[in-house]
């Protein structure tokens, strides 16, 4: 039974490395097991269990996550409504870390069997080091290193033109900065004639928004719009050519599906090869129509299709649920509503929410998590004020701008017919998987262009990239100047679909988004290029500004509807032409003329 394990290393030919790793200096070496007991190998060998006081997270679920709906559904029968000090930051990884815990308990409990049952026959000594074997690499298992910051905004804006200022509502100054931003708006004005002309040019939210953010570095990787719904998704400049993939979609459910003054309007793409979607939502309104809301999401997860291999929202890694969802608070009346308001008691509102209450309800809802709802509700106000609605109406106030998340589950891998510990299968989740942490759930109070209030959500994206290279390097061939045609190189550095319709642009440092060149030239007329291979083309000068500048050159793929390299910012020198044509004034012994 407690047979040494340094001698049975060295009688059953266990690998090398796992030789050194029990052999190692280390007084001790422990894996933690998701129960209360811990598997312990000691430096002389012996192979024990001792008790530990730890409790397994999956199992127990604290009140404050179940106040949210944010519970376990081992625990969802258990649901209170009490308030407790709850924790700023909430998280979730795809069962990640509790999978690989099962795991390893497994393979741990067929150690201690091949212990007890261990004998002198060559099958017991290799099924014994092939689980050992096993248990390591499941204590080794990686975990994500690279984190990135995610920004989201959710507002129903009312119809309302953008305000001056939105670097309070974007925290721009925010350290560290934020990666990604992704921003759904509601009831964008789409009168027939504005949504016209909003067609030919870029919407006012979106403009002011580019604005706002180019200077800053971000680019505008693509938006979506299905009449008053809009969707914009920003990155920092680095993330450029990891972004790829894109496709947007949208739904309509308002007057039986055929107006989309209801919906959802969806982009998916892949960041650094992990798949991510973000639907921004505007569901029924009204207090008795929650069932609807339900079914109205439902309806959109079951239309919205992307095709290739993930044709599904649901089928992508992490899913973002966003927008006005308009679910509302029942049962209280107007006074106890304030007055738990005022005194900054959401427990209090928490069991009414219609969302949480369908929560409980819906499976498909309880995959969703969501952060605490510790902020004011975010409808409806008085226009240009902070007051909640003193109108007529006299609407109660509700959270209905809200900000969810989903890490696609793992699946049970088939039963086989013998009696073998059954394993989990993800797709890739082990290798690479992603870790979703909420940082700050809030609504901001300062904005009083609409009856409700932006909602904001912060997190923290744990992920372990399955890219490192950009598609294509591309880089300009010495010095740039409108006196002379300049050189340009680019080389394919990984096998994707490109196309002879491909092209490169030059862009302004700080431009907006892909369509924001200055001159472009298509890439090879004929063939393709190969991989590896160094390609140089010629810019003409007559496209290439006068005045010079710092730019950035960026290949753009057709396929693929993004840029799939950048190069580092360059400098175009200023122009003896731009002198000659009076651009700039001439400067004779250090004097302007």
């Amino acid at each position: 039974m407690t047979q040494d394990l340094s001698q049975f290393v060295l009688t059953n030919k266990l690998s090398p490395d796992l030789s050194r790793r029990i052999h190692r200096s280390d007084p001790i070496v422990q894996y933690g097991c998701s129960e209360t007991r811990t598997a312990v190998i000691c430096a002389q060998g012996v192979c024990r269990f001792h008790s530990t006081p730890r409790r397994r997270a999956a199992d127990t679920v604290s009140e404050d996550n179940m106040n949210t709906g944010n519970v376990s559904t081992r625990r969802r029968d258990n649901y209170s409504p009490r308030c407790r000090v709850r924790s700023d930051s909430v998280s979730t990884s795809a069962t990640q870390g509790s999978s690989s815990k099962m795991l390893l308990r497994q393979r741990l409990t067929q150690l201690l069997t091949c212990v007890e049952d261990m004998s002198s026959d060559e099958e017991a000594s290799e099924e014994m080091s092939r689980t050992l074997d096993e248990a390591f690499q499941l204590c080794g298992r990686f975990l994500p290193t690279d984190a990135f910051r995610l920004y989201m905004v959710t507002w129903n804006v009312g119809t309302a033109e953008p305000p001056p200022d939105v670097d309070s509502l974007l925290q721009l100054d925010a350290q560290p900065p934020v990666d990604l931003y992704v921003i759904g708006l509601q009831e964008v004005n789409s009168n027939p004639l504005r949504f016209i002309s909003d067609m030919m040019v870029e919407d006012s939210w979106s403009h002011m928004l580019m604005n706002t953010m180019a200077p800053r570095g971000y680019v505008k990787m693509t938006s979506v719009r299905m009449q008053g719904l809009l969707l914009l998704l920003f990155c920092k400049q680095a993330h450029v050519p990891f972004i790829r993939d894109i496709r947007t979609t949208y739904t309509r459910t308002g007057i039986f599906g055929y107006w989309g003054n209801k919906g959802g309007v969806s982009v998916r793409f892949s960041f650094y090869g992990h798949m991510l979607c973000f639907l921004n939502c505007h569901l029924a309104a009204h207090m008795n129509y929650a069932l609807q809301r339900v079914d109205e999401f439902e309806y959109i997860l079951d239309t919205q299709d992307f095709e290739e291999d993930t044709p599904h929202v649901l089928d992508h890694k992490v899913v973002f649920w966003f927008g006005d969802l308009n679910f509302r608070i029942a049962d209280h009346g107007m006074h106890f509503l304030r007055s738990s308001i005022n005194s900054e008691r959401y427990n209090l509102l928490w069991q009414k929410d219609q969302l949480l209450m369908m929560k409980k309800k819906e499976a498909f809802l309880q995959e969703f998590d969501e952060g605490p709802l510790c902020f004011k509700p975010s409808y409806k106000f008085d226009r240009n004020g902070d007051t909640y609605d003193t109108s007529g109406k006299k609407r109660k106030p509700a959270w209905t701008d809200r900000i969810l998340w989903r890490v696609k589950p793992k699946s049970l891998a088939p039963e086989d017919d013998d009696d073998s510990v059954s394993t989990l299968t993800d797709d890739g989740h082990e290798d690479y998987p992603i870790q979703v942490h909420q940082d700050n759930y809030t609504s901001n109070m300062s904005y009083g262009v609409s009856d409700h209030k932006p909602v904001l959500a912060s997190f923290k994206l744990e992920l372990r990239k399955k890219c490192e290279l950009a598609l294509v390097h591309v880089s300009p061939e010495d010095a740039w100047s409108a006196d002379c045609n300049a050189t340009l190189s680019y080389t394919v550095q990984e096998d994707f679909l490109s196309s002879t319709w491909d092209w490169i642009g030059l862009y302004k440092a700080g431009f907006k988004h892909a369509s924001d060149y200055e001159a472009f030239v298509w890439v090879r007329d004929i063939d393709l290029p190969e991989l590896n291979e160094v390609i140089k083309k010629t810019w003409d000068k007559d496209q290439i500004p006068l005045l010079g500048g710092e730019y950035v050159l960026g290949y753009f793929s057709t396929n693929l509807q993004s840029l799939v390299g950048l190069s580092n910012n360059f400098q175009i020198l200023e122009s003896k032409r731009a002198v000659m044509e009076g651009l700039v004034p001439e400067n004779i012994n250090g004097l302007n003329k």
